[in-house]
């Protein structure tokens, strides 16, 4: 089995450009199901034994969506070993996934996203940190980027001028998003103040490139001081971005070109519109309203 997994994720790296967090996803999910078959041959894996692997992630009280994310890692999996030749039948074909149940994604409002940008010290203009810190919820907000596009943005990917920055999304794919006045003078203004100059936009307290965490840090220092709901994270200020672009009119097809959607179906799920717009739609449009 090790041996099928290692030509596995070899293909991932290479043909498919996956990122790494990807494919430590799949490493740990496919070691999961190798120590499950640990007494049977990858040949002998037939609908049957899936089954029996899909009631013990059941027991375990694995959510719909843990599940849904194994058995796609096993879909992947077992499609490149039948396509290379080392299996004759992919067993998974006829097994179905869980259904997963929709949630909408958890967003602000346009006056809670200026209220959490507005808590980052970054008016005083001698706080490095604070400029830092204001700089990276501007940039977050003005272009919905992934918190890796984000921790990952060197000073060449940003165009001062133009307005824009390149960043590189999942499976390393490249794509230029707008990026807004406010956030592109933050960051000038940060940069102006750091002491030490380097490639990386943002850089942690010790002068390196700041990582997903100390990012998550920050976000959540600032929603503590805004006095925002739990559950507030870096991705939340994602999801508010596609969701005021959306009630502001842009289209479907323009926000899942700036999230960096492969598919649509990814992008529709913003498609909810908040309370307040519906009840606008709603005095405009009806005549009795």
């Amino acid at each position: 089995m090790d041996k099928y997994i290692e030509k596995f994720i070899r293909y991932l790296e290479i043909e498919k450009n996956y990122s790494p967090n990807t494919i430590l996803n799949y490493k740990l999910d496919l070691a999961d199901f190798a120590k499950f078959i640990s007494e049977s041959s990858i040949d002998k894996v037939d609908y049957l034994l899936l089954r029996k692997y899909l009631a013990v992630l059941k027991e375990k009280s694995l959510g719909a969506r843990s599940v849904g994310r194994r058995l796609s890692a096993l879909r992947t999996f077992f499609k490149f070993l039948t396509r290379e030749g080392l299996i004759k039948t992919n067993p998974i074909l006829m097994l179905s996934s869980p259904k997963l149940d929709k949630h909408l994604p958890q967003f602000l409002t346009e006056e809670e996203t200026a209220k959490l940008i507005e808590s980052a010290f970054g008016k005083n203009e001698e706080d490095q940190m604070g400029l830092r810190d204001r700089a990276i919820l501007e940039t977050f907000y003005s272009t919905g980027i992934r918190i890796a596009e984000l921790v990952g943005l060197s000073l060449d990917d940003v165009d001062f001028i133009g307005g824009t920055a390149k960043v590189y999304g999942k499976g390393k794919k490249e794509r230029i998003v707008p990026i807004g006045d406010a956030a592109l003078k933050t960051i000038r203004k940060y940069l102006e103040k750091r002491k030490k100059q380097t490639d990386a936009v943002f850089l942690n307290k010790f002068g390196k490139r700041i990582g997903i965490r100390g990012v998550r840090d920050i976000v959540g220092k600032y929603i503590h001081i805004a006095g925002l709901k739990h559950g507030v994270s870096p991705h939340t200020l994602r999801h508010s971005f596609a969701t005021h672009l959306l009630n502001r009119g842009a289209d479907l097809r323009t926000v899942q070109e700036l999230l960096g959607h492969a598919n649509l179906s990814s992008t529709q799920i913003y498609t909810h519109l908040t309370t307040d717009k519906l009840k606008s739609i709603y005095d405009k449009a009806h005549p009795h309203a």
